[in-house]
């Protein structure tokens, strides 16, 4: 028998209905809810994915200028070519004018056409603006042209490690380009196209653009044309001494600011050697920065403030130099091995004595004279932002023995980076200033907010009556017949440094040098310090005093007629001295000849006869300048 329905029958399956309805509702809304609201956007990229196709507006990188806005690196504009086989009608036409143009192999570049499974392939990136002209005007099916950006660097072979170079998609891969290369890299752009289900693209359809945010821009320290007359005269130098390689540098004194630096050989950076990997590796690496070396006498300058600043020495000393000291039971032998005799400390500095500035360290102690080489940041960077920077090698404390001591003294059995001496120097001629160097001026985005400014630490290393006794030394040292001499009428300071390299093995490489010389202007109260280094210089000399120190005169002349200074001293002549013979004389004899001259020597040998001499006889010289004499 049938059941008969009653109204409380009827009203639980309403109510039953009616919860299931409600339920579903609720599942439902909660389902948009995810889709529209949660997921959304998520959805949204996919579908617009699925509907479009885009090509990608590569930002430019921000511009690169010296610290006078001369620019020194830009970005214009390239373009990448894309191929979308589906769309190609004719795929052995397309091909053939693709790869004459494009420079591309026809093969390869035929599959990338008549590939229909793939919705888009690369052909070439960089294409410039000339030969993408020419494509577009083709209006070849399926080829698609999206902007790009290409790196121009307005001086080419200036800068090289400095400012470095970009991969082919616009990465900085060395110097600042690579340092920076998050400031330096912008926003890309987009354009997008709608297209049907296969890809192809949809005649008449909407077009939508997003416009890209350009990387921000860089003002170096450098200033440009102190940069050329830089690189000119470490070119000079590389190939008048037939150098391995030659380093320079100059600084402004008072702030520590990097005006110029280079190395040579070097490569112009719109030519980059990719495909020889060894050269564009040593090429570009800084080695200012990255490379340590044994400074030899330009490292007195160090120890004998150290000294004076611990009241070890006074000016009334005086040393006396057989041409040797014995330490440890080891001959020590002085660069003159006849000796200076004896010598006030002024004197000492100025002959680069030897066995004075072993009596210094020793007077100094391994305590005192650890102490300032951790004052002056001798074993630590010192924080220029640049890529692989080194921090020099000091001998563990625990480890030194007397006779180690006695060679840092002079600047041996340490080793420092370029970029670390020259700071030192600097603080130590700028009043005891020491200014961490830097590079970068400021970076600005392209809204003109700066984004970035060096750290700079500022601290005394030395006393400022020290650092006055110091300038002293070094204006004494170049200006050895009267005052402004090393450049006619100026004001110049400095010292020469010469030391012999060490190979894979750690001993001494035979007949392989660096010379140096570090310079300053004016040397009362210097503001350019100027620092060039030679390496395994092989023209038949080697000592930093004929070497390096011409170059110094050559730079300096060179940046006082870029400046227009004036003389400081319109009366200072440099007086002509025609070059004596000095062949077969006997060692004494011709340093008498020499002295007579004003003109100062440097001796390579132990003889006593003189078999060789530089410049030659004949030669027109000037008083005060170095010559070169061969003993047998």
């Amino acid at each position: 028998m049938k059941t008969p329905y009653t109204l409380y029958s009827m009203q639980k399956r309403i109510l039953a209905v009616c919860l299931v309805l409600i339920l579903l509702a609720l599942t439902l809304g909660v389902r948009l809810f995810i889709v529209q609201i949660i997921n959304g956007k998520t959805l949204q990229i996919r579908a617009t994915d699925q509907w479009t196709r885009d090509l990608s507006l590569t930002a430019p990188r921000g511009t690169i200028y010296d610290s006078t806005g001369d620019t020194l690196a830009v970005s214009y504009t390239t373009y990448n070519v894309y191929v979308r086989g589906r769309e190609v009608e004719d795929a052995e036409d397309t091909a053939q004018k693709l790869a004459t143009l494009l420079d591309l192999n026809y093969e390869s570049t035929f599959k990338k056409v008549s590939n229909k499974n793939i919705s888009e392939s690369l052909l070439k990136m960089q294409v410039e603006s000339d030969v993408a002209e020419e494509i577009y005007n083709l209006k070849l099916d399926g080829v698609y042209l999206s902007e790009n950006v290409g790196r121009y660097y307005v001086y080419g072979d200036l800068l090289t490690q400095l400012l470095g170079f970009t991969s082919i998609d616009g990465t900085g891969q060395s110097g600042v380009e690579a340092y920076f290369n998050d400031y330096l890299t912008g926003v890309d752009g987009y354009s997008y196209v709608q297209s049907d289900l296969q890809g192809k693209e949809i005649g008449g359809s909407l077009r939508y653009y997003v416009q890209g945010v350009a990387g921000d821009d860089i003002k170096l320290t450098i200033d440009s044309k102190i940069q050329i007359i830089l690189e000119n005269v470490l070119e000079k130098a590389f190939e008048e001494q037939e150098a391995k390689a030659v380093t320079g540098m100059v600084m402004e004194a008072k702030t520590g600011k990097v005006l110029a630096i280079s190395s040579k050989p070097s490569f112009d950076l719109n030519e980059v050697p990719r495909d020889d990997l060894e050269t564009l590796f040593n090429y570009s690496r800084m080695s200012a920065v990255t490379d340590t070396f044994e400074p030899g006498s330009t490292f007195k300058i160090l120890t004998v403030a150290a000294a004076l600043e611990e009241g070890v020495v006074s000016l009334d000393d005086t040393f006396y130099c057989p041409g040797y000291r014995i330490v440890d039971g080891q001959k020590i032998k002085c660069w003159k091995t006849i000796g200076h005799g004896t010598q006030t400390l002024a004197e000492a500095f100025s002959n680069s004595c030897n066995c004075c500035f072993i009596d210094l360290a020793l007077r100094l102690g391994v305590d005192k004279f650890y102490e300032y080489l951790e004052k002056f940041g001798i074993g630590t960077k010192t924080g220029i932002t640049v890529q692989g920077e080194s921090s020099g090698i000091v001998m563990s404390k625990e480890n030194v023995k007397t006779v180690d001591l006695a060679r840092m003294g002079f600047g041996h059995a340490i080793a420092v980076t370029p970029i670390q001496l020259l700071s030192i120097v600097t603080a130590i001629t700028n009043g005891g200033v020491y200014n961490t160097p830097t590079i970068v001026e400021k970076i600005d985005d392209v809204y003109g907010t700066t984004t970035f400014t060096p750290t700079v630490t500022t601290k005394m290393l030395i006393s400022e009556s020290t650092s006055e006794i110091i300038n002293s030394f070094l204006k004494l040292t170049t200006n050895k017949t009267g005052d402004y001499t090393f450049v006619e009428g100026y004001n110049i300071g400095g010292k020469t440094g010469t030391a012999q390299k060490y190979g894979e093995n750690g001993q001494i490489a035979q007949g392989k040098y660096i010379s140096s010389f570090i310079g300053t202007y004016p040397a009362d109260e210097p503001e350019y310090i100027f620092m060039i280094m030679v390496d395994e210089p092989s023209a038949g000399v080697y000592y930093g005093s004929i070497v390096a120190a011409p170059y110094g005169k050559e730079f300096f002349s060179a940046l006082f007629e870029y400046l227009d200074q004036p003389k400081d001293d319109e009366s200072a002549k440099r007086v002509e001295v025609v070059m004596p013979n000095l062949i077969g004389q006997s060692l004494a004899n011709a340093l008498a000849t020499l002295k007579m001259s004003n003109l100062y020597y440097e001796i390579d040998g132990d003889g006593g006869i003189v078999t060789g001499q530089l410049p030659p006889a004949g030669t027109i010289c000037y008083e005060g300048e170095t010559i070169l004499i061969s003993t047998a």
